[in-house]
């Protein structure tokens, strides 16, 4: 708000002996101003943004935990720190703050109700009833679901911007750095798919090769002789399954060094989950591979197939890659890594109901003949598959009040399910929306970093001068051809 535009709302506010407070709201308490009655020494005037209110000291003084409370009550000494500026003879209070606001405090003091209109800023109206001393708290039951809310959305986001606050990928600095030239090109290269057309096609390499990695692990687990009917295929296809598998590696070996060696800060590098999983996707197959060629054709090698075969099931980690190329997936990561107190909910709700249901219905079914309850940890299961609404069918009540019990173990399963997951589902849209958002404002300004280097004039000039030159060349074919009167 400008200096005049105070002036002029201080100029209208003064006219009246007491404050008028309307914001055209049945909410809000109003009051028709008449003349003040009694001892002037009994009211304050708080100017507030240039706009000034008389209000009574027995009314603030019922508040005595806010800054007008303890105004009221207080000396001048304590007042000087309570306020910004203060006229003592005029028994007047400056205050530097939003003057819309305060209407809100007013409101509140004469109705002992804080109120809060849908246009305002969550995080800004609680920053001024901060300062003001009023607890949000305080917020009428018509307001406050509303509030708490949207408050709720803007903390998501402040956390989302302090999840990529800490994300160097988009944002690293070779100032003062060998060669930075070439390693901010080489950065733009690895990490903006959007800076250029070669960064495109290398990120669509990349994808490329994650995807046919994943294919390559799939298409080895199978038996060609049972699942695809080929008695014998020849050494052939095994030869080629690997190259594949050694041409993934190396993809993904050069792309990690190449980050490595290109980033400044390494050991920040070297913390970001992102390149862990890049990490953790290729040592597997190195860690297999020095195995083998060590204890190959030994008894030795036997006894190392178990530590082997979770190497080759850690590569499945190469699937988790995708994110880097997913904004779903990203916004998924970011959603389960601030969703933790509402997923861990979750987890205690299941954890309770699951114990509950597995102990009531191991009591009734383990004396039934053949029955599938033979133990505690069995009914376990049971419970798991029929709170999260699986049912596999392997274990089942063969009783009626077994059978009941079932049907209450899903029913709840169902009612603990929705009560967590509709908060995970707002925040997932929100942090996805984010992203979105910030994708096409990074790609705008790609643009119009692009559009910098180009001096619109002289390109200009070069599409008039090649239309010319286009329209010369069919004015000289015309006239060698005869063709009379020139059509332009």
């Amino acid at each position: 708000m400008s200096l005049s535009f105070r002036s002029v709302v201080g100029a209208e506010s003064s006219s009246d002996s007491t404050s008028t407070v309307s914001l055209d709201s049945s909410v809000f308490y109003s009051e028709t101003s008449a003349s003040v009655t009694g001892d002037s020494t009994n009211f304050l005037t708080v100017n507030v943004g240039g706009s000034r209110y008389k209000l009574s000291q027995e009314l603030l003084s019922a508040y005595p935990e806010t800054r007008l409370g303890k105004l009221a009550r207080g000396d001048q000494d304590l007042a000087l720190d309570l306020c910004d500026d203060a006229d003592f003879s005029e028994n007047e209070f400056f205050f530097d703050r939003n003057s819309l606001t305060f209407q809100y405090v007013i409101n509140f003091y004469r109705t002992g109700h804080l109120h809060v209109s849908e246009e305002l800023c969550e995080i800004s109206f609680l920053q001024e009833m901060e300062y003001w001393g009023i607890d949000e708290l305080r917020i009428h039951s018509c307001c406050r679901e509303r509030y708490y809310r949207r408050k709720d959305q803007k903390e998501t986001l402040d956390v989302h911007r302090d999840f990529e606050a800490n994300d160097v990928s988009c944002e690293e600095d070779f100032t003062g750095t060998s060669c930075p030239a070439l390693r901010q090109r080489l950065w733009n290269l690895l990490e903006k798919p959007d800076s250029s057309r070669a960064a495109r096609t290398f990120g669509s390499l990349s994808l490329f090769f994650v995807v046919l990695s994943v294919i390559s692990m799939v298409l080895v687990s199978l038996d060609s002789g049972e699942d695809f009917g080929f008695a014998d295929i020849g050494p052939g296809v095994p030869l080629l399954f690997d190259g594949l598998e050694y041409t993934c590696v190396v993809w993904f070996t050069c792309e990690l060094v190449l980050r490595f060696l290109c980033v400044r800060d390494k050991c920040r590098f070297s913390r970001r989950i992102p390149n862990v999983i890049d990490l953790l996707s290729i040592l597997p197959f190195y860690v297999t591979l020095a195995v083998e060629s060590v204890h190959g054709g030994t008894t030795e090698l036997e006894n190392m197939g178990r530590v082997v075969q979770v190497l080759r099931i850690l590569r499945s980690l190469r699937m988790l890659k995708l994110g880097r190329h997913s904004t779903g997936l990203k916004s998924l990561g970011v959603t389960i890594t601030q969703c933790y107190e509402e997923i861990g909910l979750l987890l205690l709700f299941l954890g309770v109901g699951i114990s509950i249901f597995a102990m009531v219905v191991y009591a009734l079914e383990h004396d039934i003949p053949y029955t599938t309850f033979t133990s505690v940890p069995a009914a376990w299961w049971w419970a798991t598959t029929s709170m999260t609404t699986v049912g596999y069918g392997d274990i089942r009540p063969d009783t009626a009040a077994g059978k009941v019990l079932g049907f209450l173990c899903i029913l709840s399963g169902i009612l603990v399910l929705a009560l967590p997951i509709a908060i995970i589902n707002d925040r997932f849209a929100t942090c996805y929306l984010n992203m979105k958002v910030k994708e096409a404002a990074i790609r705008h300004g790609e643009v119009m970093k692009r559009l910098a280097r180009v001096n619109l004039r002289d390109a200009y000039a070069r599409s008039i001068l090649e239309m010319l030159k286009l329209h010369g060349r069919e004015r000289a074919s015309t006239r060698s051809s005869g063709g009379g009167e020139l059509w332009w």
